[in-house]
This record gives C-alpha cells, sequence and structure tokens, in this order.
C-alpha cells in the first residue's frame, strides 16, 4: 500500500512538472520562452499603435529581437489582424564594432557595419545579389537608425542562414554588415506579403 501511495505521488509530481513546463514554452518552428512571447506580443501591441499613428500598414509587421539566441528565431512576421506570428526566422546580426556571435554591438554610424536598434519603414523592392536575389530598402525613423538608407541596410535573406533552429549553435558572424538577414523560404514570404501589401510595413528592430 505504502509503495503504491508513493508510486502515485511520484506520478503526480511528474505531471504537475510537465503540465507546468508546458505554460513555459511555445512552438512557432521551434521553442520560445513565454517570457519572450510575452515581450513580442507587448511590441506588436505598440507596434499597432505606432502604425495607426503614423500612416503605415495595420495588416502587418516585422519585428526583430536580438535578445533572443542568435540560433533561434528572431525575426517575426506578426499578423494584427490574427494577433499571432505568422512566421518566424532566424537573422544575422551584424558583425562590427566587436560584435560577437552571442553580443552584438549596436551602431548609426556609416562604416561601423553594426546593426542598428529602432523601428524602420520598408521601402522598395529591388536586387539583391544575396538569398533570392531580392531586397527592400530600410529608411530609419529614429535616432538610433537614421543613417539606414544612406549605410544600404536592406532587409534580404541569405543562402546559410539555416530554416530550422540551430541552438544551442549560434549563426556565424559574417553574413551581416547590418543588414536585418532571414532564411530564403521565410523571405520568399516576405516578398509575396510586400508585394500584396498597398501600405509601408513597419520593421522594428529591438533587444
Amino acid at each position: 500500500m505504502i509503495k503504491l501511495i508513493r508510486f502515485l505521488l511520484i506520478l503526480f509530481l511528474a505531471f504537475s512538472f510537465c503540465f507546468w513546463g508546458w505554460g513555459k514554452y511555445t512552438k512557432e518552428g521551434g521553442t520560445l520562452i513565454s517570457e519572450k512571447q510575452e515581450r513580442l506580443k507587448e511590441k506588436a501591441d505598440s507596434a499597432k499603435v505606432y502604425c495607426v499613428k503614423n500612416g503605415l500598414n495595420t495588416n502587418y509587421c516585422f519585428l526583430v529581437d536580438f535578445s533572443i539566441h542568435s540560433g533561434k528565431k528572431r525575426f517575426f512576421v506578426w499578423d494584427f489582424k490574427g494577433d499571432s506570428i505568422l512566421c518566424a526566422s532566424l537573422c544575422a546580426h551584424g558583425y562590427g564594432k566587436n560584435s560577437t556571435v552571442s553580443n552584438p554591438v549596436f551602431s548609426n554610424i556609416e562604416g561601423s557595419y553594426c546593426s542598428s536598434l529602432g523601428r524602420y519603414k520598408v521601402g522598395v523592392r529591388s536586387y539583391s545579389k544575396w538569398g533570392i536575389n531580392v531586397h527592400y530598402k530600410l529608411h530609419g525613423l529614429e535616432a538610433t537608425n537614421n543613417n539606414a538608407f544612406k549605410r544600404v541596410v536592406v532587409l534580404h535573406s541569405y543562402d546559410l542562414i539555416p530554416v530550422v533552429e540551430i541552438y544551442p549553435a549560434h549563426l556565424p558572424l559574417g553574413m551581416s554588415q547590418g543588414c536585418p538577414v532571414i532564411a530564403n523560404d521565410v523571405m520568399r514570404r516576405v516578398d509575396k506579403l510586400l508585394k500584396d501589401e498597398k501600405k509601408p510595413l513597419l520593421l522594428w528592430v529591438y533587444q
């Protein structure tokens, strides 16, 4: 009888732990810690307010969370109407100013080869020699990124960005000189979306 009670207690604790753990994680082509997902939702809500106020697209936006490990998906296409992630990708950060695979350094200075934090308006479509041969101009809307167009910081893809998460490994440096660089498959979806939408989209890089 004592053995049975002990077994049932262990079973109960195991199920309790699994149930608790289920709430800590969510799936979107990989695992996101719930705290990061909550932050993503907060950013998306804030982004929608900004888009309404500034006449930008209110169907979708792009969110890039550089506080997320580079081996995990951290570029998100957010669907405002569905209030959810439409798709996601790994995203390379700039290699300049002693950036490391785990610690990006941010700068708005020309020639820094660093990523820049802040909100951007996604501009016109153009040819790229990288990835799917498409890039989109980015116009920085804040003091932290207002040199983006001059620096030729654009949204594009690269053949060596994996479609799947590689955590605990990091993305290697060298694939970005400050551009948000994503996987080819996701860039194809992004390209189709941008061609279909009438109003320019917001891209928001934060940490």
